[in-house]
């Protein structure tokens, strides 16, 4: 059976010759990305089973003829590029199609399917939503991770076993960070790492540091350290969230830090004046942000540092104890 190309939104898809002239039209004109959601009709459409509805209908066959996006998880765009498919079931989620009408949300959670979309794509791939999501959908992310707090069980799931209780086998975890805005004097933070590591005492502490040029050079002559404390609520706006990273003035009493690291120095300003990043947990090795200057002085007003914060775990960099 032959077949003919069909282009929408920088795809090409196929869509066998036998199919009438009308339906394939229909086809080209109505295909949008799917998300999760039901059209004005009532029909569910989501990942890959709308993908697969549609390859019965154009076929009139059973479940014996799958869809090509069966065979292999990404699809090629025509600049020869690919887009892996959970990857693109995450971003179509934050960002659904405006002809959906959304799901009640009082019918699910947003944030458990969010972070069951989050485990389907494997560890090594993870780290390309730094760049798939843009700086919206990141708050987007904040906004639904907040839903995880009303469903008990999903709200005791950890996004890392060490940063939640330190676990033993592990010296050091890195993460890769995006923010979603923020002042120009803070740049160089729009991409950056995360070092989350053990002291001795067993308390935890991380770093935020540049990746290379003047951000690594910056980052080591005032290295920017913090200590990580399980907190249930942002102070400004009464909101749940996991953790807290606390900056302090800089000075921590830390005996033992990764190799290369620099040692503890004062935090010149913003961050000496009571800089706090809240953190959310919204998938397995995925967390989001927010950074707040509370202030030292009293009658200072909190304020926002800078946007959410996007953070995800680099598996291959983990440090293990020997």
């Amino acid at each position: 059976m032959g077949a003919t190309s069909i282009t929408s939104n920088s795809h090409r898809y196929s869509v066998p010759s036998s199919t009438p002239t009308a339906f394939s039209s229909q086809l080209k004109s109505s295909f949008k990305r799917p998300s999760l959601g039901f059209n004005s009709g009532g029909t569910e459409l989501f990942g890959r089973r709308l993908r697969q509805s549609w390859c019965t209908a154009i076929n009139g066959r059973g479940r014996g003829n799958v869809s090509a996006w069966d065979d292999k998880p990404y699809e090629v765009l025509l600049g020869g590029k690919k887009s892996y498919l959970d990857e693109q079931d995450v971003v179509s989620f934050l960002d659904p199609p405006r002809e959906l009408i959304p799901l009640d949300s009082a019918s699910y959670n947003p944030a458990a399917y969010l972070w069951k979309k989050i485990g389907d794509i494997p560890e090594e791939r993870r780290k390309r939503l730094l760049h798939l999501l843009e700086p919206r959908l990141i708050s987007r992310a904040w906004e639904i991770a907040g839903t995880r707090y009303e469903d008990p069980k999903l709200a005791s799931k950890n996004a890392s076993s060490f940063l939640s209780d330190g676990d033993g086998d592990i010296m050091l975890e890195v993460w890769n960070c995006r923010t979603s805005g923020g002042p120009l004097f803070l740049a160089w933070l729009k991409f950056f790492k995360k070092a989350i590591f053990c002291s001795k005492n067993r308390e935890i502490y991380g770093r935020f540091h540049g990746e290379s040029g003047l951000a690594g050079i910056a980052s080591s002559i005032s290295p920017l350290y913090f200590k990580v404390r399980q907190l249930k609520e942002v102070m400004s706006t009464e909101q749940p969230c996991d953790r807290a990273y606390e900056f302090g003035d800089g000075l921590f009493d830390l005996h033992e830090y990764p190799r290369g690291f620099p040692r503890p120095m004062k935090h010149s300003w913003p961050f000496n004046d009571q800089v706090i990043v809240y953190v959310r947990y919204v998938g397995p090795g995925l967390l989001i942000g927010q950074a707040w200057q509370e202030g030292a002085a009293l009658e200072q007003v909190p304020r926002k540092l800078f946007s959410e914060i996007l953070m995800v775990k680099d598996y291959a960099s983990q440090v293990k104890r020997q």
